[in-house]
């Protein structure tokens, strides 16, 4: 998928987001090239995102205008507003240490228990604390957009007027998804709790986010994302409240959120570009990729450093497997050993200046294609051909593809919501997506991955799908493509 999600925790969680940034840069909006970096070591200034942000402070902020490391650390890491630093809602809990958990639970053991029996009981309260691991207060949910790996290479070795144009695509449907995640997912929950938490779900003012462009992968491949981080404090409509997410809808979004975010993206990349796309396989463990006809496989494979060095581990811990089970491990344990793997094999970011990491791409890529690559972008964009609106397309064939979705998606994802976070939105957990997975199993799952307005499928007789109901959300206005 090319929309990661992961909790981000309260306190120093965010800093992870400035560690790249460029210094000096106090005056970026979203309009500003990024090639005005290329120069700068790091990557650009984060900036508001969101129609949020306009019930922050008394309403100075806008989708576009720069975060200040003061502001992020205020709405972010303690869940105050970043203008006034007034309490938004209620504070962030606070959580015992592991340590400290053990050390009470080891105190209270009873005093007339033999040595043996003392250290026996020990020994399972510190499994048991460990397995649970370290609870964190959730301040925000960090959705990573990359652009495919061929949108990437063609970014990174074309001319600077591509680059922009490359972005701008980027952006704008970043942007389009932002305005779909405030209408159809965005919600919060009131009234009294019960085991499963609050009863009703509510609107919310819209979301107030932070984005932050990124360059490069880990190995210094070409590889542009953006981190946008959605804050878990929402504006209620109906008492004017502050409150948290609903977590649930929030995970269970990410597959949707993703397709759109690609078709977005591929659409805007045909009409401004004259892109084509192809499909390609991936191997036998992971779905075909749309990428952009004309960027080869070999080319992709240059750039593709952090992709092999996950593979090759991927494979060693299959081996191991294999020797210590017997058999071939299932999917879903080779999807949990890659990620093992990709956590094994991570190494520390190194930050260069975009003029530096353009310079080796463009070289490399020379090596490759045997001439200037720069010259060789244009040859992949600007293709003419027939691109179809939305009046082209027959309603009887929407129905029918719908349909036909809807059934392959019922056959290869039946479980499709226990293979999500549950990301209720009270706590987060310093382990993977892997643990979250696991313990999302189980679970009531009658009203889970539900947010307002959700689409619903095609009926049996395979009638077009229609848009559920969206409530009117107050100030909750989607974002204009043009501030992004």
């Amino acid at each position: 998928m090319t929309v990661s999600m992961r909790r981000m925790s309260a306190g120093s969680g965010y800093q992870y987001l400035l560690r790249s940034v460029a210094a000096g840069d106090g005056t970026r909006s979203l309009t500003t090239p990024l090639t005005r970096y290329y120069s700068e070591v790091g990557t650009p200034p984060g900036c508001w995102l969101g129609s949020g942000v306009a019930a922050l402070g008394a309403g100075q902020l806008r989708p576009g205008m720069q975060v200040t490391e003061e502001q992020l650390a205020l709405l972010v890491g303690m869940g105050r507003d970043p203008i006034t630093g007034g309490q938004l809602g209620k504070a962030y809990p606070s959580y015992k240490r592991l340590s400290d958990r053990i050390e009470e639970r080891v105190a209270a053991l009873d005093p007339g228990m033999t040595a043996e029996d003392c250290a026996t009981e020990t020994t399972r309260i510190e499994a048991e604390e460990t397995a649970a691991g370290m609870r964190r207060a959730v301040a925000g949910f960090d959705l990573t957009f990359s652009v495919p790996k061929s949108v990437s290479v063609l970014w990174g070795v074309a001319d600077a007027v591509t680059q922009e144009r490359i972005v701008a695509a980027h952006h704008a449907a970043i942007a389009d998804v932002v305005a779909l995640f405030e209408r159809e997912v965005a919600a919060t929950r009131a009234g009294i709790s019960d085991a499963d938490g609050a009863v009703a779900q509510v609107d919310v003012a819209g979301v107030a986010a932070v984005a932050y462009d990124h360059f490069d992968s880990r190995a210094g491949d070409p590889q542009l994302h953006t981190h946008v981080v959605i804050a878990n404090k929402v504006l209620t409509v109906m008492d004017g409240r502050w409150r948290s997410l609903d977590g649930r809808p929030v995970f269970a979004s990410r597959t949707g959120l993703s397709a759109h975010y690609d078709a977005l993206l591929a659409d805007r990349l045909s009409r401004d570009l004259g892109i084509e796309w192809e499909l390609r396989p991936r191997g036998p463990d992971r779905n075909p990729r749309w990428e952009i006809a004309g960027v080869t496989d070999e080319l992709i494979t240059e750039f593709s450093n952090r992709t092999r060095e996950i593979e090759l581990k991927k494979e060693e811990l299959i081996a191991e497997y294999v020797a210590r089970h017997g058999r071939m491990p299932s999917a879903r344990t080779i999807v949990e050993l890659r990620a093992q793997a990709t956590l094994a094999t991570r190494p520390p970011k190194e930050v260069q200046s975009l003029a530096d990491l353009t310079t080796g791409w463009r070289q490399r890529a020379a090596e490759r294609l045997g001439t200037e690559p720069t010259g060789w972008s244009q040859s992949v964009i600007g293709r003419e051909g027939d691109f179809l609106t939305a009046e082209d397309v027959p309603l009887a064939a929407i129905g029918a593809i719908g349909a036909e979705v809807v059934a392959l998606v019922s056959v290869k994802r039946a479980v499709l919501d226990a293979l999500e976070p549950d990301g209720r939105g009270g706590e987060a957990d310093d382990g993977s997506e892997v643990r979250d997975a696991r313990r999302a199993r189980g679970r009531r799952r009658s009203d889970r991955g539900r947010g307002p307005g959700t689409l619903r499928g095609p009926d049996a007789a395979g009638a077009r799908p229609q848009p559920g109901p969206v409530p009117a959300r107050g100030r909750h206005e989607p974002v204009p493509p043009a501030a992004w």
